[in-house]
């Protein structure tokens, strides 16, 4: 992973803009898009800046050797940080980036993925976002919670995304949910590369909340998992099945 994407909130914070044309103008859209104050003072007290300027180097370490966090148009060398291409359906937003590869990939992928989603998108991540507390108060364990919406958003479940009507399924399904039993799914692996894994295997790895695997197995493998997963190596005597959430045990063949 070449960059941490991060979504950074400037509602009410000022956000340096510096440059004339159609680049600078892009960016200030953006800038005001997200509810930040566009500046084009360069002394202006800031933690982010754009420059879209011919010779930007000067300029751009200038505000570098202030603490800025600094992106520069079309010169990903004198980056610190990429605007990706994005998509939004109110509360969801999905940004797509090549980090200053290729913005032209990224817009294209964008493109495709605003084909997918439904325009209500936004109202079903809003709608989950009231029912926190009520999700909450029925299942206390994060794990519980964590297994009863996997099952729900999946593919064809409850409340898939990609399905229109899930927004207005919400309270249903709140009323009527029912947890299922923590899982265990063990699969062997015999390569390094995770684009070997099965769509089972790779949607099994994206809800485990426990990988345990054999000490050989690759870290691009085991990145496919969640981030906040607990990884550990498995040992003989580990008795998987009681972890309270979805287990998955990976070993090498």
């Amino acid at each position: 992973m070449h960059s941490l994407p991060l979504f950074h909130r400037i509602t009410g914070h000022c956000v340096i803009v510096l440059g004339e044309g159609e680049g600078a103008e892009a960016k200030r859209r953006l800038v005001e898009r997200a509810g930040g104050l566009v500046s084009d003072d360069p002394a202006a007290q800031a933690a982010l800046a754009f420059v879209a300027l011919d010779a930007p180097e000067d300029i751009a370490a200038a505000l570098k050797a202030r603490g800025l966090l600094v992106n520069v148009v079309d010169r990903p060398d004198l980056c610190d940080f990429t605007v990706p291409s994005l998509l939004e359906r109110g509360a969801v937003l999905v940004a797509v980036g090549t980090g200053g590869v290729s913005a032209g990939l990224a817009k294209a992928l964008r493109l495709r993925l605003e084909t997918l989603l439904p325009g209500n998108l936004g109202a079903l991540a809003e709608g989950l976002g009231r029912a926190r507390a009520a999700l909450r108060a029925r299942w206390p364990q994060a794990a519980a919670r964590r297994r009863v919406l996997d099952a729900a958003l999946a593919e064809g479940g409850a409340l898939d995304p990609l399905n229109d009507q899930s927004s207005a399924a919400l309270s249903g399904w709140l009323a009527s949910a029912q947890d299922t039993s923590p899982a265990v799914h063990e699969f062997i692996v015999a390569t390094d590369d995770p684009d070997d894994l099965t769509l089972r295997q790779a949607r099994w790895l994206g809800t485990a909340d426990l990988v345990m695997h054999d000490p050989g197995v690759s870290s691009a493998m085991l990145n496919r998992a969640r981030a906040d997963a607990v990884r550990r190596p498995l040992l003989a005597g580990d008795d998987a099945i009681a972890h309270s959430g979805v287990t998955v045990i990976i070993r090498r063949g």
